[in-house]
């Protein structure tokens, strides 16, 4: 084995530093971080009731329908005042609008 107190050659890497846990210490740590994930996914998710994701998808079909209801009646709107406009535009001498 090396003396930590000599100097690494231009060719030499240091040794890596490991530290180890125990077996049993490793396996809770994941066992807990295991348990917070399975709880984080059933808030998005739901458990048994909608959860966030279901809610989030109802809300964005709610505002397109919407949407496409408004779009469709602005539609409308625009071409009865085009419509409007045309007419006063190609009758204003029938009309008697100067």
């Amino acid at each position: 084995m090396r003396n930590p107190n000599e100097e690494l050659g231009p060719k030499q890497l240091a040794p890596p530093v490991v530290v180890t846990l125990g077996a049993t210490d490793f396996h809770l740590r994941v066992l807990e971080k295991l348990g917070r994930l399975e709880a984080k996914m059933d808030m998005i998710v739901g458990n048994g009731q909608p959860g966030r994701m279901t809610l989030a998808e109802d809300r964005v079909v709610a505002l397109e329908k919407n949407d496409l209801r408004r779009t469709i009646y602005d539609r409308l709107i625009t071409a009865a005042i085009t419509f409007a406009i045309s007419a006063t535009i190609a009758w204003h001498d029938h009309l008697g609008i100067k």
